[in-house]
């Protein structure tokens, strides 16, 4: 909560007088170790290092053919803009003075103490976010106010859509049998105090470019503004996004999982003003309905006999549900032990003298017998437990409803993410409509606190001009040259501009169903019209069919034996037949076997319809990962890219990838990539590492382990590049960096950057680089349209009136957009030693999306950042199946519990290392 004291700290003298703020949410105690330590060793008078700040754009491009495009950015016209913000700190408390912990009753509480004492708040309208903030236009009567409010236990307001981002009701209300009194009230006590000021000016500073803390805060409330909008209509919220509990926004993806769609909308600061910017987006969520079906679908069983119950308990936990005949909604917290008809529970009778006496039923029982309760099936099954750990509330299942518009957090299946993809894909035209709609029906004008800060908002998508640059000319084999159109080229009756031999190789084949044969006579063919000489493999390996049951890693082991027995020496090449289409478990397995304990190039394939289009693609996958090249640009072989062929460059492309939701213990990964055999900017080696889960930062990128000793990634690449570029040191470092947000920025340029430097400084203590550092985003809701019902055209680039007032950023949609609507990346140059011009790093960057040696189009990020995604993905894969337990080592990255021990990767072996065996 920096901003609370932030706030208060800026204004100087006036704010003395106020009251002071409360105290940081933080507990001491939860400081990260190693940022404590790093405090305690710094000595005092150690001069402070100036922080690297993001650069300033130093001018437009010009380059390419102009285009009108339309942009779902709105404008905004803010006129108060002498008013000021006042953030209140809330602190709810129930009538004893304990504080409220359950989520999503905050809003009602504040909406109840709104409409009570309306005249003693002034008649001001709040913004409110739900949990301990609170802003006004202008302040309150008073610096702190205290109010006491009685809310109804009704049912939730979620069958018409829940008003609140998660609203679990009350949080003990499974304490009472709420079945015989469903209606209680609770008193609540509501603590608003005053915090900081926020000027709406800091808007106009924001606009100029100047950002400040002020201005991110200013832009914030606005933001909230909007959720409160979007909770007053009882949508779900997540984060930006709305979504309206609306069954025509709803798409199955089976398993019991719908696609919601709903609406982000977040306000921007751009060269052309203060901008909303609207965009569709979906979630998934619960298929609402009987708990029972929901279960069914989930687990993909024909009947409730068939139920895994373990695994229903760990899916149903904290969902929200409707119990009949009351309608009464709770909280699951698990199961009972013990089937309905069994499960007992003591039920308070009152005997002849009016004395309450416990007597011990079965949940069964008392709802067919006490409560004349048809039940049909639940007998047999267990209760839902709605009541807390030492005393249950058993309700049979079949009374059970799951209400809607409850988030579904856990992991798909890849059936579901691609059906999700494609229902939710819409082309540009209908995106648009579909846009124009949600700004209608949201009626921003009627909202009270954005009128009461003097703010329009205009109907019509901004106007923007983007630029078409031309595609690069390429080389292909025989020395010809090669001009793509709209994004894409093919090799028919084309020759490869290097194509490797592949001479000792064998297949081994784990897949039943093949014609092997026909598969190696058609390879040969094909690699013989690209210039690629295949010979007869040595041998083809079948999989030993007793050993089609056993575990993947075992099968692996089978499959090496044989080949080893057979083969007089290592294979330069390995052809691996899967059996099923995606994600077979023995990729993982296979590949570690092959790169980190034999070093040999493999390539799996798992054959459905075997054409020459898919040997062609796989042809030039194999040709990368055996060192020759398919495709360059015609820039590289005359060497003419500017700035870049003068001197040394190295090209680094940096992600770290992360565990999808419901796997967040495990490692997350990060992969550097780095260009090889300067001038050349189509040859990439990478190198991975893990590191502790979910830490974006690279950790490793420096490792001092001794005086003469540097283990981190950077000096693997830095050395590889010497020894592949004719003895010559990178004069310029081009660093490429995906996956991180704008406030993270300061991170890549401080910390990442710092221990770049670090790693350089350590191989030559006199060796300055000239850096660049460019953080490329793929998911922002900036979206271009033509009028016309196509795509922008591949090249489309974009570096007014939407980018940021201040920094060098720009817009890129380099590829051709095929299905639903492009998505442009967004590409910030934080930093630039170099001096390049702006068409210069924009055609560099353009270039870049036509090197990726696995395909003939262009992609839609530089090739780089596709490799290092590739390859953190490939070496991913080796984790699998490891028992962490026995690889664990203590290197970790710092989360908040401190280093979290982390299992290291196996290292690769010399002959794969420096080749693109991510490709």
């Amino acid at each position: 909560m920096d901003h609370e004291l932030n706030g208060n700290g800026r204004n100087g003298a006036e704010d003395a007088l106020l009251p002071p703020p409360p105290p940081p949410a933080v507990p001491p105690s939860l400081i990260p170790e190693q940022a404590g330590q790093e405090l305690a060793r710094i000595p005092e008078p150690v001069k402070k290092k100036v922080d690297r700040l993001p650069m300033a754009r130093r001018g437009l491009g010009s380059r390419g053919q102009k285009i009108q495009l339309l942009t779902n950015h709105f404008k905004v016209n803010v006129t108060n803009l002498d008013g000021q913000f006042f953030h209140y700190s809330v602190a709810l408390a129930y009538e004893d003075g304990h504080p409220v912990d359950g989520k999503g009753i905050g809003r009602k509480v504040i909406d109840k103490v709104h409409e009570t004492y309306s005249s003693e708040l002034g008649g001001k309208h709040f913004a409110y976010d739900g949990e301990k903030s609170l802003f006004t236009a202008g302040p309150l009567p008073g610096n702190k106010l205290e109010f006491t409010v009685v809310l109804d236990d009704a049912p939730s307001s979620r069958n018409n859509g829940n008003a609140s981002p998660d609203g679990h009701g009350s949080p003990n209300d499974a304490d009472r049998k709420r079945i015989r009194r469903p209606y209680q009230s609770k008193t609540y006590k509501v603590e608003i105090s005053y915090a900081a000021k926020i000027p709406m000016q800091a808007i106009a500073s924001a606009l100029r470019g100047q950002d400040s803390e002020n201005s991110q805060e200013a832009l914030r409330v606005l933001d909230i503004i909007l959720r409160q909008h979007a909770a007053k209509q009882g949508c779900l919220l997540v984060r930006q996004s709305f979504f309206h509990n609306d069954p025509k926004n709803y798409a199955d993806v089976g398993g019991g999982v719908l696609g919601c769609r709903g609406f982000h909308s977040s306000f921007r600061t751009s060269q052309g003003g203060l901008s909303l910017n609207i965009d569709v987006s979906t979630t998934m969520i619960v298929k609402p309905g009987p708990v029972v079906d929901f279960l069914i679908e989930n687990q993909n069983v024909r009947n409730p006999h068939e139920l895994d119950w373990a695994k229903a308990k760990r899916m149903l936990k904290n969902l929200r549900i409707k119990a009949s005949p009351s309608n009464t909604e709770y909280k699951i917290t698990g199961l009972s032990e013990r089937p309905c008809r069994e499960q007992l529970f003591s039920l308070k009778q009152r005997n002849g003298n009016g004395e309450a006496q416990p007597l011990e039923v079965t949940v069964y029982d008392y709802f067919v017998n006490h409560r004349g309760i048809e039940l049909r099936y639940s007998g047999d099954f267990p209760c839902i437990n709605v009541g807390k750990p030492k005393r249950p509330t058993y309700i049979p299942l079949e009374l059970c409803t799951l209400v809607s518009l409850q988030r579904y957090t856990k992991a798909l299946t890849n059936l579901q993410r691609a059906s999700l993809v494609e229902k939710s894909r819409q082309k540009p035209q209908e995106r648009m409509r579909v846009l124009d709609d949600a700004l209608k029906r949201n009626n921003y004008g009627a909202e009270p606190m954005l009128r009461s800060c003097g703010i329009n908002i205009s109907s019509n998508f901004t106007q923007v001009e983007g630029r078409v640059l031309p595609a690069p000319k390429l080389k292909v084999g025989n020395g010809e040259d090669f001009f793509p159109q709209r994004g894409r080229w093919n090799f028919n009756n084309k020759k490869l501009v290097e194509p490797t031999k592949i001479q000792r190789w064998a297949l081994a084949n784990f897949s039943a169903r093949c014609d092997v044969r026909g598969l190696i006579r058609d390879l040969i063919k094909c690699g013989n019209m690209k210039g690629i000489p295949i010979e007869q493999p040595f041998d083809v390996f079948e999989e030993n069919p007793q050993f089609r049951r056993a575990p993947p890693v075992v099968r692996v082991e089978k499959m090496f034996e044989e080949i080893q027995s057979k083969l007089p020496g290592a294979p330069q090449f390995l052809l691996c037949l899967l059996p099923e289409r995606k994600n077979s478990d023995l990729y993982g397995p296979w590949k570690k076997k092959n790169l980190s304990e034999y070093g040999i190039v493999t390539q799996c394939l798992a054959p459905t319809r075997v054409n020459d289009q898919y040997l062609t693609n796989v042809l030039l996958k194999i040709n990368a990962k055996l060192g020759g090249l398919n495709s360059m640009l015609a820039v590289e072989q005359s060497p003419s890219i500017p700035m870049v062929s003068k001197v040394p460059t190295i090209l680094i492309g940096m992600d770290v990838s992360h565990g999808s939701p419901g796997q967040s213990h495990i490692p997350s990964i990060a992969a550097v990539v780095s260009s090889r055999q300067w001038p050349l900017i189509s040859r990439y080696r990478a190198s991975v590492r893990t590191q502790s889960p979910k830490v974006e930062m690279i950790d490793s990128l420096f490792k001092k382990v001794s005086d003469k000793e540097d283990e981190g990634i950077m000096r693997e690449l830095l050395l590889d590049f010497y020894t592949s570029s004719g003895k010559r040191k990178p004069e310029q470092i081009i660093i490429f960096r995906d996956g991180v947000s704008e406030s993270q920025f300061n991170q890549v340029l401080n910390v990442e950057l710092d221990q770049i430097i670090e790693a350089c400084k350590f191989l030559d203590e006199k060796w300055n680089p000239k850096f660049v550092v460019i953080v490329a985003q793929k998911n922002h809701h900036t979206k271009f349209f033509q009028n016309s019902p196509d795509n922008v055209p591949p090249g489309t680039i974009i570096d007014n009136k939407v980018c940021h007032p201040r920094n060098n950023d720009f817009y890129l949609c380099a590829h051709a957009g095929m299905i639903g609507t492009t998505r442009p990346t967004h590409y910030h140059i934080l930093h630039d030693e170099v001096g390049f011009s702006a068409d210069d790093l924009q055609e560099l960057v353009h270039s870049l999306s036509y090197v990726y040696q696995r395909s003939t189009t262009a992609i839609s990020v530089v090739a780089p950042i596709c490799y290092a995604h590739l390859a953190a993905t490939q070496v991913g894969q080796f984790m699998k199946f490891e028992d962490t337990s026995e690889t664990s080592s203590s290197h970790g990255g710092v989360t908040s519990k401190g280093a979290v021990p982390v299992p290291q990767l196996p290292k690769l072996q010399e002959k794969v290392c420096n080749s693109m065996f991510f490709c």
